[in-house]
């Protein structure tokens, strides 16, 4: 099994952004709000754990490969260049 160390914003961005997902697919399910403001809302947050994933899945991506690499260290704050 591979380790990976991954500052702790990382990891709160990481569940913040699962339970975006979990919580868009429980409205997207559930039968407590009206069925058209739910499916919005459910879409909305839906949308938003999706695509909030790409970039955080790049950055762990990122520093596994850089941790292969002798001498590396994690590669920065989200969003920088390398």
């Amino acid at each position: 099994m591979r380790k990976t160390s991954l500052p702790l914003p990382v990891i709160a961005l990481i569940g913040a952004t699962r339970g975006m997902l979990g919580a868009g697919i429980a409205l997207l399910i559930a039968d407590r709000m009206d069925p058209e403001r739910r499916m919005k809302v459910g879409r909305i947050l839906f949308a938003i754990g999706a695509l909030s994933t790409i970039p955080l899945a790049a950055t762990v991506l990122r520093s596994r490969r850089a941790s292969l690499r002798p001498g590396s260290q994690w590669p920065g704050r989200l969003g920088d260049a390398e």
